[in-house]
């Protein structure tokens, strides 16, 4: 029997980085540092219970965890991931800084160690929630160039220096935990995906062109937040529940795994829309989402992949951020019914749809 060949993840950089023959190599070794932190990180959630990492952290004098920025509980696994990602990637000189959903500040690189070029903002463990009931989580992360003056000084780094749109991404991927340990990522070059061979220890080259459908009949929504919802997003799950009956013609499936990067994957390996828009649920609020954490990177590779990434209203790769921290309204997938989301918050309202001056406890009730 013949074996096939597969190329790895370092084969496959090297090949990427041969498209610019100036380049340094740094770029390629940062993105091994990360894909190592998310082996490690994978190993973590393997072992589970028996590894003693899961549950919250109250009364293990191991694991200093605490409220995060978010406002949410962390799990033990929450900083025992952040702390991969940190330790694993800040020694090699090819960072700037980091920014993570799970610390209030920005990452200085200790004086002690080289300062590089980078900037990596990421997500240590997506959908965390999940990890105690045993469902797929995952990491994210993002790439970006340092401020020019960042890389002249070796200045520390500050908020501002994060706050880059989306468009001025230099990588993107995700790490999936699940039934196989993925790693996809995009360079600019489309989007590759990896499988964790357990005996090599090597992610392997398994999905070398990675494509979303244009079209699908599949979405994805947290219906709890229905009657939370604008009136474009409501228009279009109906119009999906409706069916081949309704004004889109054909059924739909719904799928909700309350993991994002779980929802990202399977929309790149079969099509599908996500959605986790902007809603009235908390009006402080403009999302759910962390703009540089999570939408921009999912965005990027979505987009790579020839699907689609917007706030409902407008691309999400051109947002300008403001803050480190900022939420935003998300939608991605299939770049017909993404596009098909953006033309409804673009049209006015329809008489048809729902108003509670008309409604039966109204104004105008008769």
């Amino acid at each position: 029997m013949t074996m096939r060949r597969r190329f790895t993840l370092t084969q496959y950089l090297i090949e990427q980085r041969r498209r610019f023959p100036g380049a340094s190599g740094d770029f390629n070794a940062l993105l091994l540092d990360v894909a190592l932190a998310c082996k490690a990180i994978a190993r973590s959630v393997a072992f589970g219970e028996l590894g003693g990492v899961l549950g919250n952290p109250a009364g293990d004098p191991d694991v200093a965890t605490t409220v995060n920025v978010q406002g949410e509980q962390q799990k033990k696994l929450d900083v025992i991931s952040n702390e991969y990602f940190t330790q694993m990637t800040e020694w090699g000189g090819h960072l700037a800084g980091m920014a993570s959903e799970e610390m209030d500040h920005p990452y200085q690189i200790p004086a002690t160690q080289q300062r590089g070029k980078y900037l990596l903002v990421f997500d240590p463990l997506d959908g965390s929630s999940n990890i105690d009931v045993n469902v797929t989580v995952g990491s994210i992360f993002s790439i970006l160039r340092a401020p020019q003056d960042v890389i002249d000084s070796g200045r520390d780094v500050v908020e501002a220096d994060f706050l880059q749109p989306g468009t001025q991404q230099l990588a993107a991927g995700y790490a999936l935990y699940g039934p196989t340990t993925m790693f996809v990522l995009s360079v600019g070059n489309g989007v590759a995906g990896f499988t964790l061979d357990p005996n090599l220890g090597q992610f392997m080259l398994t999905h070398p062109a990675l494509k979303v459908p244009e079209d699908t009949q599949e979405f994805a929504i947290n219906a709890s937040n229905s009657r939370f919802w604008e009136a474009p997003v409501k228009r279009y799950v109906d119009e999906c529940l409706a069916g081949k009956t309704g004004p889109l013609a054909k059924d739909f499936n719904m799928r909700w795994i309350a993991s994002m990067v779980a929802e990202a994957h399977r929309i790149l390996m079969r099509g599908g829309v996500f959605m986790y828009p902007r809603d009235t649920k908390d009006p402080s609020k403009p999302g759910r989402l962390r703009l540089l954490y999570e939408a921009n990177p999912i965005g990027f590779i979505v987009e790579q992949a020839g699907g689609r990434a917007s706030t409902g209203r407008e691309p999400m790769l051109t947002v300008q951020p403001t803050q480190l921290h900022q939420r935003i309204g998300l939608v991605f997938g299939s770049k017909n019914e993404v596009e098909r989301i953006e033309r409804y918050h673009a049209e006015p309202q329809r008489q048809d749809e729902y108003n509670p001056l008309f409604a039966e406890r109204s104004l105008f009730r008769d």
